[in-house]
This record gives C-alpha cells, structure tokens and sequence, in this order.
C-alpha cells in the first residue's frame, strides 16, 4: 500500500511535491512512483489546526453562562472537535490516514507541529500504523528527497506532543477561568470589560507596565561634572574628571580649593594604545533576527517571522523557528563551497580570511532539532531577487550576510586612553581608531543612526602641555526607556534578569525566559488585539485597560514570569520522557483551585485608580471615581479621576481644584496627575500637540493652581 504523507498546510505539501513527479487532485496530491517512494504516495495536508478543543459548554451547560458559582471549569477528560470551517478537508486526510498502513507526519519540525499531526491522526480514528516523522531544516528538493529517504521513528515525536497537548490544555484551562474569574470581579467593581487571562500573555503585559511605570514616578535629579576641552599641539580633545555632585557649587569649590580656572593648562600624564578586535557576529536565531529587524526596519515580530516563513517555502533560507546560533559541519561545508557566488548574491566581494570552521559558529553539540538560519543552497536568480518584497529582500540579504561574516576579518581597532592632569585633577578621556573594518564591510550603517563611537584623537605624545577651557556640565537623570516591539522578544527571553529570586532567575534562564521562540510573537500580537498594550512608531505602551489588568493581578502569580517558568520547567521534561500531561495537569487544576479562593479577597483589597470609559451594554454611571492623591488646593479633600477630567471631592464645600483629562491633545494618567499633587511637577512626558500640531515634549509644573509646560 501506498504510504499518507500529512503536511501542515498546503504551501507545505507543494515544497513537497516539488521535489518529485506528482499529480495533483481535491484536498491531495498523488506521488508517482520513484526511488524515495517504489510504489508512490499519497499526499495531504491540515490548515493547520483541522481540531480543536471543544468549548465548555459542551462538556457542561451550566458553564456557558458567565458566573463565579460555575467556576472552576476542570472537565474529567478533554475532547477535541474538528474545526467547522475544515471539516471538509478532514474528511479528505481522514479517508487516506484510515486507508494506510504507513503514515509520514511532515508537519512543520516542532513541537507544534507533533500536536497538529497527532490531534488529526487520533480524530480520524485510526489505530495501528506505522508511523514515521519527517525531520528536515530545508525545503530544498535534495533536502526534501533525503529527509524521506531517512525517515525517524516516532518515539520523541510521541514525547513533543505529549509536551505540547499539555501546554495547549493547561492554556486553556488558564484562559477560561483565569479570564472569568477576573472579568466578573471587575464587573463588580464597576468595570465593565472583558479581560482575557494567559499563562504568558499576562505576566508579559505586568512586566510591561513595571516598566512604564518605572518611567512615569521616575523623578530626573540634576547633575554636575568637570569637564574639559584640551588644546594639544596636533589638535583638540575633550576630558572629563571623576567628579559628579547634585549642586554646582560642589564643583566650583572641588576646582577652585586647586586653584583650578577655566583656562589653567593641563599635562597629558597618561597615554595608552590597545589594538582590539571584535569576531563577526553569531548567527541568527529567530529572536535575534527579530530584534535585528525591529531595530533596522521597524518590521513588528510577528511580521518577521511571517515573512521568514514565506522565505523557508520560497527554498531561501533555513527552518526559522529556531532558537539555535549554531550549524554543524554539513552546513557549513555547502556556505563555505558557495562563499563566491553569495558574494555575487549581494554584490559585495572581499578576501576569504578563512574556510577553517569555528566552535563560535560550528558547534553540533549545540544543535538540537534545529540549525541557525542561514542561506540555503538555492540561489535566487536577480530575478526572482527584484520579485521579492522589500522586507523579504532586507531579512533574506541580512541571512546572506550574517552567513558571510563567518568567513570575513575581524574587526580591527585601536583604543587609546588619556590621562590629563590639571593641578592634581584627573580629567580621562577614551578614543577610537578604526585599523580594518573587516566583518563590518558587510552591513551598511543605519540611517540616521546616533555616532555611539568613541571620537577618533589627534595625535598626542606623553608628558605634552595642552591649553585648556574648563567648564562645568550640567545634566540630568534620565529614566529608563519604553520598550519597542524588537526589545519585547529580548525582554520575554531574559526576562530572568527582572526577577529577584535566584532560584526562580536560574530557572528562568534555563527555559529561556516566557515563551518559545516560534510564540513570543503570537504572544505579543495577542496582548495587543486585547487591548492591553499599544504600539507607535514602534514604542510600546501600556493601556488604561493594560493597566486595569495589572492592578488587579498584582501580587498574584499571575504577575510573575516565575510561575509560567516552573510550568515550563516540567513541560520541557514531559517532551524529554521525564514526565507526564496528567501530573502536570493535576498541578494546574490545583493553581487554578487556588486562584479562585485567593482572588477575591485579593481584588476586594486592591486600588485600581484607572477609569475605563464603560462600555455602550452597561449602565451610565456604574463606576466609582478613583482616587488619586490629597488634594493640593484644600488638603481636606481628595483628587479623583472622573470620566473626563480629575476634581476635588470636597467641590460640594467650594474647592474648584482641577485637572484636564486630555492636556494639548496628551491624555493626563493617573500617575502623572499624583506626581502633580504630590511634588508639584511630572516627569517628561512626550507627545503633546502645539496648535500648529507639532509634537513635542515637556514636563507639567503647577504653579498657583495653574498647569505650566516645563522644557528641558
């Protein structure tokens, strides 16, 4: 009998087919007799989930309406539907699967991939095949033939679905209590949204709103330096002293108890050249090919890695969905045979410095399902170069090149140090001399990109006098900056970093932080069609809906990265053979049990001083004004937010103390209005609109009871 090839979706099954003589028919294609296949095979595809989890309700009826006295929703068993709007297609894979005594699962090489194949396969019934796995980084028609020709058996595919059909129910379980449980104590707050809850989604939105609210209690202090601009004999330098105090007069008395003026002359004491040099980079993984993209084209990573996919079944590139920086030999031999005519591919050629692999790029004990992204051996015509998108050509030209760079110089320069003393007062000063630019030949510089450099120095010899103009400096704290889309991925992959606890920052390290590296995206496009987050000119913010969601999962586990990695922790080893779905699922129910007999009381405690407009079903007037701070003005009475603007709420006794809601087409938040109340002025805050309806940024300061813009 002929073997059932199950490819994910039908792009998929056609990069099959290409590699050999097929015939193609309704919902499948036939593989006419060859080498790989004596007696040929049948071909068929999903789109991609064909099944699903069933919805509540179907398991109980009592679940389908909202209600705190239906939770928890811990079906016995799970069952799985087929999607409605694929039902035909199943019917096609099902017919074949039942048919056959072999069976190829071809679904994308991941974990999500072993759940998707195997969900269809127990739907259609069947039993007792054989199954094979087809295990390949490449849709090349070589790599396609060979990867049939040497099929694995199924034994960790069993283990990945296992892993991830856990991870898919615990999901679930997580969002239809976690999102009831949350939106009806809301509700009852007078809060009338929707608040979907995620395992991930929702410690990644807390993290998220740590930060911006970092940046909005953030109060910049003023700082003074010591610094210097020398005059040599070949050219000018600038110096600057270890001395930094809150008030200028402390630097004024540090440089006068020298003797010390604007123009006293200095002596070059110390004078240090070290060559240096930088490797060429790492290869990409997809996180960092995201946050390389984001930062140069401001591309979103969910778009990044569509469009990667769109390169993988084009033939041009390698797997994406990986979180390896590594090849084996075998990859490297067919870049290291190909360097020319990549070359040619990019229009840039350069004297090979070596075809010698290394550990930093080779390294097979650091390769595990899948390689880092590199070119494939298709080389694309010029044109089918000019077909592609922009972005397509950008992210396929920055594989190309990251490949090259293996095969490049290093990058070459030297740092020299200065050391100018002015009567006893040190003033240091680093510069920069590019000696080969190697590596760096390959990648143009950004646009508009700030000079990060240190300057380059004139020439200067020990013990030389310079003239000198000596001043102070005046700057200021700054506080930290908002995410962008591209910082999001590093942030979830590292978010171990942020956490306190050891333990929990150890385990956080050793999953790789919230996610995967084929779902940070999803995660992130998730949190955004929820209305928690927004993105503009690819800063990221925090909603008001955001920040509802926060407040009330403060302090929960919820809000913690380190939950999510515990769970995590024991996916990995159900995918490794070391553990079960039912003892993970077990522990889940147990949380979830937890969650509804803490929750309440938690939420009935917290403040959440954030007014969300309600929505057009719910009643005028269901919410409680939030409070913000003392009120300025009266001191008896207390700054509330209202719909539209924030007021005393002694007004009744005559105190007329206000605050506009929007402020030059700039929304005032809650923060920022108590940081008014309470020290009298805020913190930068960017984006308000001039009349001529130009943007700019300022503080807010209060001055007899008036707002007045503060520029820095």
């Amino acid at each position: 009998m002929k073997p059932v090839i199950l490819a994910e979706k039908p792009s998929q099954a056609k990069a099959y087919a290409d590699a050999f003589t097929s015939r193609k028919h309704d919902g499948y294609i036939e593989i006419n007799a060859c080498p790989t296949f004596p007696e040929g095979a049948f071909l068929t595809w999903g789109i991609g989930h064909l099944v699903e989890l069933k919805e509540p309700h179907t398991y109980n009826p009592s679940w389908k309406r909202w209600t705190l006295g239906s939770l928890p929703i811990l079906p016995e068993r799970y069952e799985f539907q087929v999607a409605k709007d694929k039902y035909k297609q199943f019917q096609v894979v099902k017919k074949f699967i039942r048919g056959a005594s072999t069976v190829i699962n071809g679904c994308d090489v991941d974990r999500e991939g072993s759940n998707i194949f195997y969900s269809i396969y127990y739907m259609t019934g069947a039993r007792n095949q054989i199954i094979k796995r087809l295990w390949i980084n490449s849709l090349e028609a070589d790599d396609v033939r060979k990867g049939f020709e040497n099929l694995r058996d199924n034994e960790k595919d069993l283990q990945l679905y296992e892993e991830a059909k856990a991870r898919q129910i615990s999901d679930w379980l997580v969002g239809m209590n976690g999102s009831r449980l949350y939106t009806l104590l809301l509700k009852a707050k007078g809060i009338q949204q929707v608040f979907p809850i995620g395992r991930v989604q929702s410690p990644t939105v807390y993290l998220i709103y740590q930060r911006q609210r970092e940046i909005e209690t953030f109060v910049s202090e003023p700082f003074f330096e010591a610094e210097a601009i020398f005059t040599a004999a070949h050219g000018t330098y600038k110096g600057k002293a270890k001395l930094k105090e809150p008030k200028r007069e402390l630097i004024a008395a540090a440089l006068n108890s020298r003797g010390i003026t604007k123009r006293t002359p200095g002596t070059i004491t110390g004078l240090t050249h070290t060559d240096k040099r930088m490797p060429p980079p790492q290869l990409h993984s997809l996180s960092t090919l995201q946050a390389t993209a984001n930062r140069r084209w401001k591309a979103s990573p969910a778009t990044v890695l569509k469009t990667m996919q769109t390169l993988y079944e084009k033939k041009l590139v390698s797997y994406p969905r990986t979180d390896t920086r590594h090849i084996t030999p075998s990859e490297f031999n067919y870049l290291a045979a190909s360097v020319e005519k990549y070359q040619e591919l990019i229009g840039h050629s350069f004297e090979i410095a070596s075809r010698t692999p290394k550990k930093r790029y080779v390294d097979s004990s650091k390769v595990q399902e899948h390689y880092a992204i590199i070119p494939t051996k298709k080389l694309p015509t010029p044109a089918a170069l000019a077909k592609l998108s922009p972005l397509e050509r950008n992210l396929y030209e920055e594989v190309v090149r990251t490949a090259l760079a293996m095969f490049h110089r290093d990058y070459l320069y030297t740092e020299t140090k200065v050391t100018t003393d002015v009567k006893g007062l040190l003033f240091f000063t680093t510069g920069k001399t590019e000696r080969d630019k190697g590596w760096k030949e390959l990648f143009e510089a950004p646009k508009k990109a700030k000079d990060t450099d240190e300057p380059a120095l004139p020439p200067l010899e020990k013990d030389e006098t310079v003239q000198s103009e000596i001043g102070i400096k005046e700057g200021a704290t700054q506080p930290s900056k908002p995410y962008t889309e591209g910082q999001l991925i590093a942030m979830m992959k590292t978010c171990g970093k942020l956490v306190e606890d050891q333990n929990e920052t150890d385990i956080l390290k050793e999953i790789e932080g919230l996610g995967t590296e084929a779902t940070r995206s999803s995660i992130i496009e998730t949190i955004k069609k929820h209305g928690y987050i927004s993105v503009t000119k690819n800063i990221v913010s925090i909603t008001d809906k955001g920040r509802v969601l926060c407040q009330a999962i403060e302090g929960s586990l919820l809000a913690s990265p380190s939950m999510t990695a515990k769970w995590e922790t024991y996916l990995k080893k159900i995918g490794n053979g070391e553990g079960t779905g039912q003892h993970f699922l077990g522990s889940v129910s147990k949380f979830i049990e937890k969650l509804l007999e803490d929750v309440p009381a938690q939420l009935e405690q917290q403040t959440i001083d954030i007014v969300l407009p309600p929505s057009p079903s719910s009643r005028r007037g269901s919410y409680t004004p939030t409070e913000v701070a003392p009120c300025p003005r009266c001191g008896t009475g207390t700054i509330v937010a209202r719909k539209s603007f924030y007021g005393c709420s002694n007004y009744k006794n005559g105190c007329k103390m206000t605050f506009p809601g929007i402020f030059l087409k700039k929304k005032l938040t809650v923060p920022q209005v108590k940081l008014l109340c309470t020290k009298g002025k805020t913190n930068v805050i960017k984006g308000f609109t001039s009349a001529e309806g130009k943007k700019f940024d300022a503080s807010l300061e209060m001055k007899e009871g008036k707002l007045e813009l503060v520029f820095v």
